[in-house]
């Protein structure tokens, strides 16, 4: 089996800080280049201990993702969860996109380790029929073309791969799936965050994610001014803000 080298930029991060960790996580064929903003900011604001991975099979050659699994992706998450909780004292979680979906999976299955969670443009649903028969389909390609670089601003790209390799596309629906069903176990507090105009993650997801959490304390805020990649885009200030505030005020 061939192995490749991490793209540049692509490496998982890490900021050493105080006794509050927060787990950022990137999505879908993405790289922690999405949410390295995101990242440094939280770690330089609010003194925070952040830990950006990579999640296996990202930022290497698509031919690794096709053979990473939806399994593969919770267990990179879940090891950077142990490291912070060996430097930590409360521990909070977001991402981007199918990171929002791995903060909302993490917030249900760890509800004992996790004082807030903060999904980014997460998805439960696709609403694309396209995408849907690449699942079980029979004589598929081995890719399609990628969804990533979704972004309003000018001169801003996703490090991203270019195409999306047709086995993961099951993987994310079996993601989607369980942390549908684990919403309600969530009683963390929580915040939402949805582009108003997403090409990639529809945004009837928020409200839906939104009505279902288990949370008592949650908020649902909508990006006027990004698109899917948010966290690159228009409105990353505000999320990174908004979540320092958010942290700041449960810690």
């Amino acid at each position: 089996m061939e192995t490749y080298p991490i793209m540049p930029g692509a490496e998982p991060f890490f900021f050493e800080g105080n006794e509050v960790g927060v787990l950022v996580s990137h999505g879908f064929t993405g790289t922690t280049q999405s949410v390295r903003f995101i990242g440094q900011y939280l770690a330089e604001k609010g003194g925070f201990t952040v830990i950006g991975p990579r999640l296996k099979g990202h930022g290497t050659h698509p031919d690794d993702m096709a053979r990473s699994t939806a399994e593969d992706w919770i267990r990179s998450v879940e090891e950077a969860m142990e490291t912070l909780q060996a430097r930590c004292k409360k521990l909070f979680i977001t991402g981007l996109s199918m990171g929002g979906t791995l903060s909302l999976y993490m917030a249900g299955m760890y509800s004992d380790v996790f004082s807030g969670t903060a999904p980014i443009n997460g998805a439960l649903f696709l609403k694309n029929p396209d995408f849907a028969r690449l699942a079980f389909g029979r004589n598929l390609p081995a890719t399609v073309p990628g969804v990533g670089s979704d972004i309003k601003q000018p001169g801003i790209t996703e490090l991203v791969y270019p195409v999306v390799p047709v086995p993961a596309v099951r993987q994310i629906y079996a993601l989607m799936g369980a942390t549908r069903d684990l919403l309600g176990a969530i009683t963390c507090p929580a915040i939402v965050f949805q582009s108003r105009d997403d090409h990639v993650v529809h945004p009837d997801n928020a409200p839906f994610i939104y009505e279902h959490l288990g949370s008592s304390d949650k908020e649902l805020i909508w990006l006027e001014n990004s698109y899917h990649v948010a966290t690159l885009d228009y409105d990353k200030e505000l999320i990174a803000e908004k979540i320092l505030a958010f942290i700041r005020r449960l810690s």
